[in-house]
């Protein structure tokens, strides 16, 4: 079983340091490494670049609190990859189905930007879930940073994989990695991401899951 980092990871000063002043002006909130968010035997682990402030930093849960989760989770459930009612909090009893959410970056960075130093410590925790995951099929990457995560992870050249939104990279070592644009605010308001966009990367990952 993947035990990720300790609530006060020590690891990162920048992070520690932002962790410790959330927690003075936010005693409630969860304010540490956010943990994954999985199902039984995932098929498919979707992974963004580090907590927001208000949403997973908050509850503890990936993608929980924000828009970003608003988008996510619907259309997780729309392909099967959830079943229940998102209401963007911990506890209202959503379960992933054959899925897994995670973070490239644990813990949230000020202004939502993690140092490339931050992501390369933070890379242990990643590598050793994916490992975890005997019945992983495809990886989703929500963005240009969690997609070139992955390849560090694994190893690979990132000019062989360019970010392209709705690409589906075949990897040597067997997986899928799929890219879509960040599930963000922004990007939805700005049009860059529309929800059928987002439906159509899913739409391929169920294909490719149910093959």
């Amino acid at each position: 079983m993947f035990v990720g980092p300790d609530i006060d990871c020590p690891l990162c000063p920048r992070l520690v340091a932002y962790r410790h002043a959330n927690r003075a002006s936010f005693p409630d909130w969860h304010n540490g490494p956010v943990p994954s968010f999985v199902g039984k035997k995932p098929v498919l682990l979707v992974v963004g670049l580090a907590p927001g402030l208000r949403g997973a930093n908050c509850t503890g849960r990936p993608f929980t609190g924000d828009w970003a989760g608003d988008l996510l989770y619907a259309t997780m459930l729309k392909f099967g990859f959830a079943k229940g009612s998102y209401q963007e909090r911990a506890d209202d009893g959503l379960k992933l189905i054959g899925a897994a959410i995670t973070n490239a970056v644990r813990c949230v960075p000020p202004e939502n930007k993690p140092t490339p130093a931050e992501a390369k410590t933070c890379r242990k925790f990643f590598d050793a879930e994916v490992q975890t995951y005997k019945d992983l099929k495809v990886l989703l990457a929500l963005g240009r940073i969690a997609h070139e995560a992955i390849l560090r992870s694994f190893s690979l050249k990132l000019p062989a994989y360019p970010f392209t939104h709705g690409a589906l990279h075949k990897l040597p070592n067997g997986l899928l990695l799929a890219d879509s644009y960040h599930c963000s605010r922004y990007n939805t308001n700005t049009g860059r991401l529309t929800t059928e966009m987002f439906e159509n990367v899913f739409r391929g990952i169920r294909k490719a899951v149910d093959a």
